[in-house]
């Protein structure tokens, strides 16, 4: 598939029933921001929950920094206002400056300082008030061992404390630039796609270890991403931009499985997308008949199903031939060509075959180009309007 432009993109389309949570630590509301003629933000509302991790993704240009930048406070709203702990921060004439909002904040790149070690760039963030002790030792003895016990919490061995930035490996760097943020107690953690400089297993462990630091200490979390796994694996609520918009709200498996809008489906992961005539709850297309809730239209529509949902079977009803393959290893990514439905006849409702869809298989023995498969649908399908005015 290729990419498109966010401006022509279909305009993004709220999910319905998205309730607003009880207990909110950050309330977002209509804000917008404009960097001289150009709308980076156009009337963002956002609620995340105290304690909740909330993941905000979208392609790059989307709006995703800026809108981390308004709520951390180095950038004023134009309009619209951002409330925390039911405190408003910015907007209307409000305006709490960014070093008294309680709010940590870790960059793409860490942003250490070089030329100091990893003890005095953890304690660069300490509140030190609140660690003197009786003489000017006992309180750089309190500072050590609070710069410790904060090494502890990423799981990093106290003796580092000793090192240079230039010493580490790039996921202790982020561990050093998250303690650094730990250090002044935040209420609210602000990650700015931290692990996009990472390797992809080193990724994995140490965006595993910082979640699991954040959620030991109860600090509501805000992650930027750009990469789709990330935000599903991460966050316990996902929200998707678009083009200074947010598309969809909701928790990863209800994005996943029952995005808004096809632009959203095909941003969170592989797609597969057929024609379909909508009967009541079910869509009839070259996969046969799909059951699909709350459709938003009937007749003619767009499906979607995810790849994972299309499975080999050996008394599957549907047919099709390989096409090619990709092998990945623990999986093949198999194309395959649809054969016609036996019922379809000339019925233009109905597709007539020859439809090439994307799976996923872990046995690429089977999978070969030429090879004649069964297959079966499992769960439920998205319909979309095949018209976009329609939604």
């Amino acid at each position: 598939m290729t990419e498109q432009s966010p401006s022509s993109l279909p305009a993004p389309r709220i999910a319905p029933a998205i309730a607003s949570t009880t207990d909110p630590h950050l309330d977002i509301t209509d804000v917008t921001k404009n960097f001289g003629a150009q709308s980076v933000l156009k009337g963002v509302n956002l609620s995340v929950a105290k304690g909740g991790t909330t993941a905000i993704v979208g392609p790059s240009g989307s709006g995703k920094t800026t809108l981390l930048r308004l709520i951390a406070g180095f950038e004023h709203p134009d309009a619209g206002s951002i409330g925390l702990n039911g405190r408003q921060v910015a907007g209307n004439g409000a305006w709490q400056p960014a070093h008294k909002r309680k709010v940590g904040y870790v960059a793409q790149d860490g942003a250490l300082f070089p030329h100091l070690t990893v003890g005095q760039n953890i304690a660069f963030g300490l509140d030190r008030s609140g660690l003197r002790e009786s003489g000017l030792d006992g309180g750089r003895n309190a500072v050590r061992r609070r710069v410790a016990e904060l090494l502890e919490m990423v799981s990093l061995d106290p003796a580092m404390a000793k090192r240079r930035p230039h010493q580490l490996s790039g996921g202790q760097q982020q561990r050093i630039a998250l303690a650094r943020a730990l250090a002044r107690k935040p209420e609210l953690m602000l990650l700015d796609e931290p692990f996009s400089a990472l390797d992809a297993g080193l990724r994995v462990a140490t965006r595993r270890a910082v979640a699991n630091v954040l959620n030991e200490a109860g600090v509501t979390t805000i992650l930027v991403t750009h990469d789709q796994a990330e935000a599903l694996s991460f966050a316990d609520q996902v929200a998707i931009m678009r083009g200074g918009k947010l598309a969809q709200i909701g928790n990863p498996f209800v994005v996943y499985t029952r995005p808004a809008d096809r632009a959203t489906a095909e941003f969170l992961g592989d797609a597969v997308i057929l024609d379909a005539w909508m009967e009541g709850s079910l869509a009839t297309c070259a996969l046969g008949g799909i059951p699909v809730r709350r459709p938003p239209v009937q007749g003619a529509v767009q499906l979607m199903l995810r790849p994972e949902q299309i499975r080999i079977a050996p008394d599957g009803p549907i047919r099709g031939v390989v096409v090619d393959t990709d092998y990945f290893g623990p999986e093949t990514t198999v194309r395959i060509r649809l054969a016609p439905l036996p019922d379809a006849g000339a019925d233009h409702r109905f597709p007539g075959g020859g439809e090439v869809i994307t799976i996923r298989h872990w046995n690429a023995s089977i999978t070969k180009p030429g090879t004649e498969l069964c297959l079966r649908v499992v769960g439920e399908g998205v319909a979309f309007p095949a018209d976009p005015t329609q939604a």
